[in-house]
């Protein structure tokens, strides 16, 4: 099968999948090969199966094959401490899957022209997508690694593109660019947006972003920053998940004592896959507050925060530190049911330079 057919075989399952809608993002596809940005050797990371090595001297057309599969390929662990070929680690760069990045891409409504700010370079694949559409000389790119920008650089100068690159913390954003950027892309997974993409973008620009704040999966967000400086969108139907921004990686840490036993109100499977819009109530009533859940019999459950944590285990619940997390969480849900069950769609995000908050169906409906 040729790269040609590969892409057209791509984007039909794309479009099929409603991720590709745009005729201008298909040719963009087309223009910026994907295989050119896979490394030689990669870790695939399909959705419904286990990951698996890819190499190319060693089997090209499996390789080929997971370049224009629809699914991430993982390119660096643990900060490039761990072997890729180990598939053990922490996922910490990656070329994401298509249907994500096109999906993104349509949400961020790029014009010609427009000038980009992308935070997280990774494999430079979206950079050069986002350089087709808008022009190469309107894109830059921020990335906080300089060994995958290196690459990154050379994966572009292959494919005969040449955004701007930039070492550097994409919290900052790019401030030689400020305030003039029509549009600010981000890769990476954030829980607390930055004020500096805000400060940097005009009135009426665009920024979109993984928002992870501690529940899996999280949820595409897309800004529009209005002229008294302030952003303000809603969350997108499909949820995304991303690496996080380097200094917004959760912490780990030490729990605080005082343990306290009881049993759960409420079913915790139940709550935990209650569905999307109860992850964004959570995420807006008890910022900072990661979870976990565990299949199996029993069903298990943990949440940290600080020095506070809670573990369920089928109905036992356990908590320590100074917050009963699983009692908050528990409120939640209920003050969820009494809204109506909202989906995601009907949340979404404010930023302003002090900070930023949830609300429902409405800005002026901040929950609390």
């Amino acid at each position: 099968m040729s790269v040609r057919q590969r892409i057209d075989a791509l984007c039909c399952e794309l479009e099929s999948n409603g991720d590709l809608t745009e005729p201008a993002w298909r040719a963009a596809l087309h223009a910026v090969p994907r295989h050119l940005f896979v490394p030689d050797r990669a870790w695939a990371a399909p959705y419904d199966a286990k990951g698996y090595l890819i190499d190319r001297e060693q089997d090209a057309e499996a390789w080929m094959d997971a370049a224009y599969a629809d699914h991430p390929v993982i390119t660096q662990l643990d900060d490039g401490v761990t072997d890729i070929a180990t598939g053990d680690g922490y996922y910490t760069s990656s070329l994401s899957a298509p249907g994500v990045v096109v999906d993104f891409l349509e949400l961020l409504r790029v014009y010609e022209g427009n000038r980009v700010l992308e935070i997280g370079t990774g494999t430079g694949w979206t950079a050069a997508l986002l350089s087709h559409r808008a022009g190469e000389g309107n894109v830059v790119s921020v990335e906080i690694d300089k060994s995958v920008l290196d690459v990154a650089a050379d994966n572009l100068a292959r494919a005969g593109c040449k955004p701007r690159l930039v070492l550097g913390d994409g919290a900052a954003g790019f401030p030689d660019r400020a305030p003039f950027l029509d549009r600010v892309h981000v890769t990476c997974g954030v829980s607390q947006v930055p004020y500096a993409w805000v400060e940097q973008t005009r009135p009426g620009g665009i920024i979109v972003f993984p928002w992870m704040p501690g529940l899996e999966p999280g949820h595409k967000a897309v800004l529009t920053v209005g002229r008294d400086g302030v952003a303000i969108g809603r969350f997108s139907r499909r949820g995304a998940s991303y690496m996080m921004l380097r200094d917004q990686r959760p912490p780990g840490g030490e729990y605080g004592s005082g343990h306290r036993e009881s049993r759960a109100t409420a079913e915790p499977r139940r709550i935990l896959e209650a569905g999307a819009g109860l992850d964004v109530a959570i995420a807006g009533l008890m910022p900072g507050v990661s979870a976990t859940a565990k299949q199996g019999d029993p069903f298990e459950v943990t949440l940290w925060s600080g020095q506070s944590a809670a573990h369920v285990s089928g109905a036992e619940v356990t908590q320590y530190g100074d917050r009963s997390l699983w009692d908050e969480l528990e409120d939640v849900f209920f003050r969820w049911i009494e809204w109506g069950s909202p989906d995601r769609t009907r949340f979404g995000l404010t930023v302003t330079p002090e900070g930023q908050h949830v609300w429902l169906d409405q800005p002026d409906n901040v929950i609390r």
